[in-house]
């Protein structure tokens, strides 16, 4: 084959022959997974650092660079991160996407409104959940989805199957991979589940409602949520309402989460009953890689044992 002919055909590659392919996750735990999924053949990058927040962020030029350089780009949906779908769109034909709230196997569930759930208005919709009705004519979705094991093990699926199309000499290694990860997935939500028991029926109040997920799967009392959006906190007169709101629901506890302003919910349990603790739906602080995941996970349910677990 003529040198000009073989540049054009290794160009047309998605990637060079015998390298891992070029992935790119959106946020630490879909990262976590995909890194899993990847074990022995390669590991994705990830856009968003430890702390930053996929409801407000801007992507800087080398995250740019990343996305143009990438084969396979994995974000949860537009609903959630919002800076992500235009450069999305203008990316050329050889870049491969998965949105991954729509991949098989994988349960949304209806956003919470009502009661002592806050409210999303429009503007928030896009920045919480999906800010369109499904196909059904139903109401937003919740897209916090990575919170379920299950759906964890769907995602690891669809990215193994992603893979296996721009990479198919690695195929079989990606679906044994997404295989044992279901399997750890099933230990994991036990050994949780385990733990969880005897404090799931206290009351608790959550920053901003992302832990539906986690919670239903094993039968915590989450009673509501301090705010529809993390980023514009409430005003003066509404704190003393939320305050007012703890008390009401008889919370054990209210939980801040680490890329958000703490001090608020240390001011709404002032003079109540109720204790403070944290709760880390991105594992903010950790290490990115195959691990991570269920560190989010446990770190979460240790969190939760730690604050409604206490006495007095």
């Amino acid at each position: 084959m003529k040198p000009a002919l073989l540049a054009a055909a290794l160009l047309a590659l998605p990637h060079a022959a015998g390298a891992a392919p070029r992935v790119v996750a959106s946020i630490l735990p879909i990262q976590s997974i995909a890194a899993s999924v990847m074990a022995g053949v390669g590991e994705p990058g990830l856009l968003l650092k430890a702390g930053a927040s996929p409801h407000a962020y801007s992507l800087r030029p080398s995250d740019a660079a990343m996305l143009d350089g990438a084969d396979l780009i994995l974000w949860v949906g537009e609903g959630l991160e919002t800076f992500l779908a235009k450069p999305i769109e203008s990316l050329g034909g050889g870049t491969k996407v998965l949105e991954l709230a729509h991949a098989p196997g994988v349960t949304l569930l209806p956003v919470r409104e009502g009661g002592d759930w806050e409210a999303h208005g429009e503007a928030h919709g896009e920045a919480h959940g999906e800010a369109h009705g499904d196909e059904d004519g139903h109401g937003a979705r919740d897209m916090h989805l990575w919170l379920s094991t299950g759906n964890a093990a769907a995602v690891a699926r669809a990215v193994a199957d992603g893979l296996g199309t721009i990479d198919p000499a690695n195929a079989v290694t990606y679906e044994a991979n997404a295989a044992a990860f279901a399997g750890d997935m099933r230990a994991l939500k036990a050994r949780l589940a385990a733990e969880l028991a005897p404090v799931a029926d206290r009351p608790y109040v959550v920053f901003h409602d992302a832990y539906q997920y986690f919670g239903d799967a094993f039968g915590l009392n989450a009673v509501g949520s301090v705010t529809a959006n993390p980023e514009a906190p409430p005003g003066t007169a509404r704190i003393v309402a939320l305050r007012a709101k703890v008390e009401t629901l008889g919370a054990v506890c209210v939980f801040a989460e680490p890329q958000f302003e703490p001090r608020l919910v240390e001011t709404l349990t002032e003079g109540t009953k109720a204790r403070t603790g944290t709760l880390d739906p991105l594992g903010a602080g950790l290490p990115p890689g195959p691990g991570a995941y269920a560190r989010i996970l446990e770190g979460m349910a240790d969190g939760l044992v730690a604050c409604l677990g206490r006495s007095g």
